[in-house]
């Protein structure tokens, strides 16, 4: 959907898409993950857009309009025996140029969103289940650095954290090193999720992807699941 003609690139030389990217991306960042997909999509072109990359820009503008008195909101006992819980989602091969999965996840605490990811992987991943394991890596990685700074302010617990997942098959690869399987050509770093399952800091568990909070970070979803996400993130009016 680059620019096809001289027209359409003298149109796109007179709009500012990087500008209003960058600006979203901002509010994506600081306070509004439920745009956190979406602007990250429409940044892969940054290098070249073309007319239909800004209007699927000014939709999102129309978007953020529409909810501009939405913001994160907390509440809820920070001295619950598990005071986080972290969901985990990838889209597999979503990217047509380059076959790569979206990954994707959501950090709660106190009934909000403290931290969250949305990015195009790095490699490319052959099964859903690949996908959803290098995602779920990620989320490992944020939950031990927020188990680390809870413990700094009181907080730390000894019990496994949880991180949602809803691909069982990701989740028994996790937990089993026997079932590899397929898997066993990834580089070695993405087994250090096994590392931290298998002492107990972390605790893959299931969920339906109905009840995925993390789903609007890796694909386009309609309308009623992207309030639900938002809903359930803590993004409230």
């Amino acid at each position: 959907m680059a620019p096809s003609t001289q027209e359409e690139e003298d149109f796109m030389s007179q709009v500012p898409y990087l500008s209003a990217v960058g600006s979203l991306q901002y509010l994506a960042m600081m306070t509004r993950p439920d745009i956190a997909h979406s602007i990250a999509y429409l940044a892969r072109f940054n290098s070249h857009p073309g007319p239909e990359h800004w209007k699927a820009l000014k939709h999102l503008f129309c978007y953020v309009k529409g909810t501009f008195d939405h913001k994160l909101t907390y509440q809820g006992n920070l001295a619950n025996t598990e005071p986080f819980i972290t969901y985990s989602d990838a889209s597999h091969g979503d990217c047509v140029d380059t076959g790569r999965s979206t990954a994707g996840y959501v950090t709660m605490i106190a009934g909000g969103a403290i931290g969250w990811y949305s990015k195009l992987q790095t490699i490319v991943a052959l099964l859903t289940t690949e996908a959803e394991y290098m995602a779920a890596v990620e989320a490992g990685k944020k939950i031990v650095w927020m188990r680390n700074i809870l413990s700094e302010f009181g907080y730390g617990g000894h019990l496994p954290s949880t991180l949602k997942m809803d691909n069982q098959s990701a989740i028994t690869v996790s937990k089993n090193p026997e079932h590899h399987g397929h898997m066993k050509h990834l580089d070695l770093r993405l087994y250090w999720l096994r590392d931290k399952v298998e002492h107990g800091m972390i605790h893959p568990d299931f969920i339906p992807t109905t009840e995925m909070i993390a789903d609007c970070l890796t694909k386009s979803v309609p309308a009623p699941k992207v309030r639900f996400c938002r809903e359930q993130m803590g993004v409230l009016a």
